[in-house]
């Protein structure tokens, strides 16, 4: 089916946008895919070091440009749940390139810092800024020149989308995102959040809630949470990089090994040596990033990606807005309900249908593009399967049935859950922001009630434990910006917030921060620009003043007049304490110089 019109509509303007940046990256692709095998303009000195460590035969193949050369950028540490599968990886890799006639090499690692340990601590000020140096790690791995094609090895919250940046950055070569899937079911989030909110209001203690949150982050494998980590997994998939019904398959498998063979086989299959070349810059247009924001809009997916997705755009020369993003949101339906949108986790959903269920009631209106190439070829028809494992470990893929395996967590097009998708973006004279919606209960769309000033979260909580945060007010949490001290995750907020929307008060998060790929049932206008660093109007709100969060027009405004709100010298504060320790004095260039948040909020894009 061709695209709906809205969708095509939004598509067009995008491209449009677009051309003058996307022609010189295209033109630089070509530039640098028609040096063809890049073994072949190394010296001598550079190929031996290059291979010294590859078997003799392997040495012939290489020296020879006889074979092809994958390449492996991993994420690989044994402290996080996510990463920690990735250890056996490289040799299923490698065995599996020598299988296809090739060669496989760990290019280089790069960080991976999870938001789950950092949580309100100093290192969550360097969470956003590791998007980037992510980037530039795999870049430095893959300046080596000594690759065909590259597999990249990494799952969770600013790995991925700087992975994604890296592969379009080195976007002459093919790449396939090889996942490592979600840790089995655990305690349910629902009751995990439950506990939480007993313990910050003194009625359980620590070891009752140490319990429960190692009961539900128990095991190897992603988070079970529908946050950024597995929203990260859904737009790799939806965008091409993984091979179909890959996703979220969980590890220590069979048949998750059986995916990571047949993606090391791909990966080589795909390279300028053979007849099915796939370039990955070439690979990923305007449409599969339009399909990457469509498939975050039907799941309810991670606010995160408003900064990521405009992030890898970019690095692909493709100028996505975060009005693309809101006009996408009017236009597509919710058809999950994962936790925090609903009660089931990653497992229930994939047991549901899953993704290749997702793209096949989405292809049915015309809400996805179809006509893309992927790493596993041509269209997106391809990706509406379910992969399991066939005889001698091989994988096989089934078409998704016509009916969702649970209608509660899994919607056809024609019963969505709502009517819109569940992100959308703020405007008004407090400046341009994005809200999401799909978990907050349509009365709280809308608050209208005065400000209370907050310059770090820390301050909101004590005014919580003082018994401080009484009657309705919308809490302004602001120099939480990119420039200010990295826009770090206000998760820990959730919870306070939760109780005491739970006691029956109207209240809100208004920040220039960021909130949470598990944003949930309270109302945050996040990512607020410009930012109160910048001096932004968000650093001209006052105590007391009245403002109004109006998440179903798209609006949010301090209700004063106009000309004393315009008079007014922005508030300042002292951010000297943000500036060392914990590594954050090595990242004072980044927050020097980071673009705003609807660029992306780094360095690079």
């Amino acid at each position: 089916m061709a695209a709906d019109k809205r969708i095509a509509a939004i598509t067009a303007r995008i491209v449009e946008r677009s051309k003058p940046a996307r022609e010189v990256y295209l033109g630089r692709l070509k530039e640098a895919a028609s040096k063809g095998a890049h073994r072949g303009v190394l010296s001598c000195g550079n190929l031996a070091h290059g291979f010294a460590v590859c078997s003799p035969s392997e040495k012939e193949m290489l020296a020879g440009d006889r074979a092809p050369n994958l390449g492996i950028i991993t994420a690989y540490n044994d402290m996080l749940s996510a990463h920690q599968p990735y250890e056996t990886y490289p040799a299923l890799i490698r065995e599996a390139a020598r299988e296809a006639g090739g060669v496989a090499q760990v290019a280089g690692g790069v960080p991976a810092m999870c938001d789950g340990v950092t949580q309100g601590q100093p290192g969550m000020e360097l969470s956003l800024f590791s998007r980037d140096v992510i980037a530039m790690a795999a870049g430095i791995g893959l300046s080596h020149n000594m690759f065909d094609s590259v597999v990249y090895l990494g799952v969770c919250d600013k790995i991925v989308p700087g992975l994604a940046i890296a592969a379009l950055t080195f976007g002459h070569l093919p790449a396939v995102f090889i996942p490592a899937g979600p840790m089995t079911s655990g305690l349910p989030n629902d009751e995990k959040s439950r506990i939480r909110q007993l313990f910050a209001e003194g009625k359980v203690g620590r070891d009752a809630l140490l319990d429960a949150e190692s009961k539900s982050y128990h095991g190897p494998g992603t988070c079970t949470f529908y946050g950024t980590a597995n929203s990260n997994q859904m737009l790799m998939e939806i965008m091409g990089f993984h091979l179909p019904g890959s996703s979220f398959i969980n590890p220590g498998t069979p048949l998750r090994d059986a995916l990571t063979r047949e993606a090391a086989k791909r990966a080589l299959a795909i390279t300028a040596m053979g007849n099915e070349f796939t370039p990955a810059g070439e690979m990923i247009d305007e449409r599969s990033i339009v399909n990457g924001v469509v498939g975050l809009h039907a799941t309810g997916g991670s606010t995160n990606h408003t900064l990521h997705l405009v992030a890898i755009a970019r690095a692909a020369g493709i100028h996505l807005t975060w009005q693309d993003i809101s006009d996408l949101s009017d236009a597509i339906p919710l058809l999950a309900r994962v936790y925090p949108n609903g009660l089931a986790d990653v497992n229930h959903f994939n047991a549901a249908g899953g993704i290749g269920f997702l793209i096949s009631q989405l292809l049915k209106k015309g809400l996805v593009h179809d006509d893309v190439r992927t790493v596993f070829g041509h269209g997106l028809e391809a990706y509406t399967v379910e992969a399991r494992l066939g005889e001698n470990r091989t994988v096989i893929r089934i078409p998704v049935p016509e009916v969702s395996g649970d209608a509660k967590v899994l919607a056809t097009i024609d019963t969505p859950f709502q009517a819109t998708g569940g992100l959308k973006m703020l405007k008004g004279n407090i400046g341009t922001g994005v809200i999401k919606i799909s978990a907050v209960k349509p009365e709280r769309h809308l608050i209208e009630a005065p400000a209370r000033i907050f310059h770090d979260q820390a301050g909101l909580n004590t005014a919580f434990k003082n018994g401080d945060l009484t009657g309705d007010f919308i809490a302004v949490v602001r120099f939480q910006g990119p420039r200010a001290n990295g826009m770090p995750e206000l998760h820990k907020l959730t919870t306070v917030l939760g109780v005491l929307q739970d006691r029956g008060q109207r209240v809100a998060l208004l920040t220039d921060g960021r909130m949470s790929g598990a944003s949930g049932k309270v109302p945050a206008a996040m990512h607020v620009t410009p930012e109160a660093k910048d001096g932004g109007a968000i650093a001209k709100i006052r105590e007391g003043d009245m403002i109004r969060l109006d998440a179903t027009n798209g609006t949010f405004d301090v209700l004063v007049d106009a000309g004393e709100f315009a008079g007014r010298q922005p508030a300042e504060a002292d951010l000297s304490g943000n500036e060392y320790g914990m590594g954050r004095e090595l990242f004072s260039i980044f927050r020097q110089m980071a673009g705003p948040a609807d660029h992306g909020g780094g360095v690079l894009v």
